[in-house]
């Protein structure tokens, strides 16, 4: 961000290893209200996809898409938001709906995006919650 800080978002990324392009590349173009074409690969693993899918609940790529340089790979929203902490995608990097449009906000075409192997390191369990006790009544 302007003051330095960053953010950081949930996101589903392809389901396997191959899927996940590593590196560094730029936004190249936003789009909100994305048609979602199925790329040629896609096609010839499911014929019986359609050819386009107009804006609408029935699209995958949700309400915005940020189009990266690598050919056929996005960063989007999704109409599957329980996909989202998975690897679930075809290769591209999915976001719950409100993550996406505050990104979608905040970064312009050119804006330099890295992806790294890896996983952060798992954060320690939140305390539990002290227990209720039943409510007493002096006699």
């Amino acid at each position: 961000l302007a003051d330095g800080s960053a953010r950081s978002f949930p996101i589903a990324v392809g389901r396997s290893r191959d899927l996940i392009p590593i590196g560094t590349t730029e936004i190249v173009r936003k789009r909100r209200n994305p048609t979602w074409v199925p790329t040629p690969s896609m096609r010839r693993k499911d014929p019986t996809l359609p050819a386009a899918v107009p804006p609408g609940p029935r699209n995958p790529m949700g309400l915005y898409a940020l189009d990266l340089g690598w050919t056929y790979y996005r960063i989007h929203g999704t109409n599957e938001p329980q996909s989202i902490g998975r690897a679930a995608s075809s290769g591209c990097f999915r976001m719950l709906p409100k993550d996406i449009e505050a990104v979608f906000g905040l970064v312009s075409t050119g804006t330099k995006v890295t992806v790294i192997e890896g996983r952060l390191p798992k954060l320690p369990d939140p305390a539990p919650a002290a227990p209720v006790l039943p409510e007493t009544k002096a006699l």
